[in-house]
């Protein structure tokens, strides 16, 4: 039988800006903190700083939020 895909979202539970760390790590069961740390840390060691945050929000907004979560 078919599994069902494994989806990414945004997560609203653990949610800091957007959500998106909260999402990867349930997506790939890891810390969110974990996730929150290196991506500060490859902002400031990569030559330009300005294009992970940039990258940041363009995927915070193509990915959607989880919707089983905002089911009661």
């Amino acid at each position: 039988m078919d599994k069902p895909y494994k989806r990414l979202y945004r997560s609203k539970k653990g949610k800091v800006l957007m959500g998106l760390m909260a999402g990867l790590g349930e997506y790939f069961k890891i810390d969110p903190i974990i996730l929150r740390i290196a991506l500060v840390a490859l902002m400031f060691l990569h030559q330009s700083g300005l294009i992970v945050p940039v990258l940041y929000f363009i995927v915070g907004l193509i990915i959607p939020f989880n919707p089983e979560e905002g089911k009661p």
